[in-house]
């Protein structure tokens, strides 16, 4: 079987960004919206392949899926 763990949308190393889904290594730093750069907004891409994500926001935080790499909540993240 493979053993190699599937990473979540939000793991390190990210490849794409999670707000713009542009490639990190060419997406440039102001193009990344300023509610997102003050914490305000979820993110929408996933950061492994790019992919548009579903996110739900609560009054609790969010939860975000992408179809490839799994679910990611808030709460998981603040929890760390």
């Amino acid at each position: 079987m493979n053993d190699i763990p599937i990473p979540t949308p939000l793991a390190a190393p990210l490849v794409y960004g999670v707000y713009t889904g542009v490639k990190l290594d060419v997406e440039d730093p102001q193009s990344i919206p300023r509610a997102a750069q003050l914490g305000l907004e979820p993110p929408r891409y996933c950061g492994q392949c790019g992919r548009r994500m579903v996110v739900q926001v609560r009054p609790d935080g969010w939860s975000a899926r992408c179809s490839r790499h799994g679910t990611v909540d808030s709460v998981e993240l603040y929890q760390r």
